[in-house]
């Protein structure tokens, strides 16, 4: 199946031996010109590329006080070495959080402190060559910005940051990546990274209407700009096309349906995710959340609900506010933004919805914490509320449920291993390599409770495992949506 070894899945998760230089040779595509140029970056690598990206490293620290404290504060003490996935998966240094840091950090400390202005040599000051920054793209373009290393940094040191400070650095000075960049430039043309145009939309939805009629006997909507609908559902596109992804969205038209919520899609902001925050640009951030206020000011929403996207609930969660607030014109009773897992969560605890969990017997269920959902946002109005309320409507949707193991989940959850924008075929094998740590606590509950169903609540993980659970010899279908669990348990013409 692979050109390359697929990490062997033990009994006793192992910490590799250091194999200098196994990922060197990893990138992804170069976005070209008209990648690049949507987005406000120069199409190729500009001539004086060295002085634009130092002065964009220093408008960066001026800007971001914490990237400033990040790379000052590392004492290299080496508690991130082994939290990263990918260096469990791949046992290249450069993949220990500490070490990719410090390509950033080094060139740093060389043209902005004193002690790297004047003796580099013994503070591991580098200048910034062409060799760096290819270096810059191969190592940044392996870190899912998952965060896992920061929960247990003593200094709180979040890498993600770093990473997503050195892509804006690299796109300024003409190095994008193709994946983030042709995904955002498509949001700016068509509004979903699909490029999926709006007659395309309603058609899709309308085979969608049938095909939920003709299996449960109910004419359930997905309706497309609804002026003065309750809420307005962001979703991530997959979820219009791809299993298991539409499987949730069947879901959140059959919670709506029972319990009689008008909501809507916009065919202008069709996309929930943001790509605008993998490659570290808050203007592009910006530009693609502001698509989202647009579409609630013009068809009169209520509420906004974002729909199974990890990323895309943390851009909603952490950033919107500030990005496109203050969003005042919505309803103040709800919480703004809402997750469909609060909506449904809170549908289920007042009897609104009629769920019958033996229609998913066939299913032993486990669930994976999405780390953008993890680690970067909250759920309900209870502190872990993102790890409790997904659990809770899984429970309640189905008999069998069993979570791995505590240092696997929860704040401490491995990434999927194709997340911050690393979800591109050109980087198969660190996506392959990245995975094992989650599959390595998923195959201790297969062996020991035969779970044949992982639930997530994120288009990115879904996508992911979809490709790489083979590779471990699990089955390709057995990734699903927690909302496709839903769908399946509730009673259709119970309640209406």
């Amino acid at each position: 199946m692979a050109d390359y070894d697929v990490p062997e899945l033990k009994d006793i998760p192992v910490i590799p031996a250091v194999q200098e230089g196994t990922m060197a040779k990893s990138s992804p595509f170069i976005a070209k010109p008209e990648h690049q140029e949507p987005l406000g970056f120069p199409g190729e690598l500009v001539e004086n590329w060295e002085q634009v990206a130092l002065d964009k490293l220093e408008d960066l620290t001026h800007k971001y006080r914490s990237l400033k404290v990040y790379l000052d504060s590392c004492v290299k003490c080496g508690a991130c070495t082994d939290k990263c996935h990918y260096f469990l998966g791949t046992a290249d240094p450069k993949n220990m959080p500490v070490a990719r840091q410090d390509l950033l950090r080094k060139v740093y400390r060389r043209y902005f402190t004193l002690p790297g202005k004047l003796f580099p040599k013994l503070v591991g000051a580098v200048d910034l060559t062409k060799d760096v920054l290819d270096e810059w793209y191969s190592y940044y373009h392996q870190c899912s910005q998952c965060r896992r290393c920061s929960v247990f940094c003593p200094y709180g040191i979040d890498t993600a940051e770093i990473s997503m400070a050195a892509r804006e650095i690299l796109d300024t000075v003409g190095v994008g990546q193709k994946y983030c960049n042709e995904i955002i430039a498509k949001v700016y043309k068509i509004g979903n990274n699909l490029g999926l145009p709006k007659p395309a939309l309603v058609d899709t939805l309308e085979d969608l209407e049938e095909e939920v009629e003709e299996d449960t006997g109910v004419a359930v909507k997905y309706p497309v700009d609804v002026e003065g609908a309750d809420i307005l559902v962001v979703t991530p596109s997959a979820d219009f096309f791809a299993e298991p992804h539409i499987d949730g969205l069947i879901g959140y038209g059959k919670v709506f349906h029972q319990a009689g919520i008008n909501w809507t899609l916009s065919s202008h902001a069709s996309e929930a995710a943001n790509f605008g925050m993998f490659i570290g640009s808050y203007d592009n951030m910006k530009r693609v959340a502001l698509r989202i206020r647009e579409a609630a000011l013009d068809l009169g929403v209520k509420r906004i609900v974002v729909g199974e996207c990890g990323h895309a609930w943390r851009v909603a969660y952490a950033f919107w506010n500030t990005l496109a607030g203050p969003f005042d014109f919505l309803d103040p009773n709800y919480p703004v933004p809402q997750h469909i897992i609060e909506v449904t969560h809170d549908l289920i605890q007042r009897g609104a919805l009629n769920l019958d969990p033996s229609a998913n017997d066939d299913h032993r269920v486990t669930f994976h914490d999405s780390c953008n959902v993890a680690r970067a946002t909250r759920m309900g109005n209870m502190p872990g509320g993102q790890f409790i309320l997904p659990r809770e409507v899984i429970k309640a949707s189905v008999n069998h449920f069993y979570d791995m193991a505590p240092e696997t989940i929860h704040e401490n959850t491995f990434c999927c291993g194709g997340g911050g924008g690393l979800l591109t075929d050109d980087l198969m094998e660190l996506r392959v390599k990245g995975a094992m740590p989650r599959m390595q606590a998923l195959d201790e509950l297969v062996k020991e409770h035969d779970v044949n169903y992982l639930a997530a609540i994120c288009a990115i993980c879904k996508s992911q495992f979809t490709k790489t659970l083979p590779y471990y010899n699990f089955p390709m279908d057995m990734i699903g949506s927690v909302h496709g669990l839903v769908s399946n348990a509730i009673q259709l013409g119970t309640k209406e």
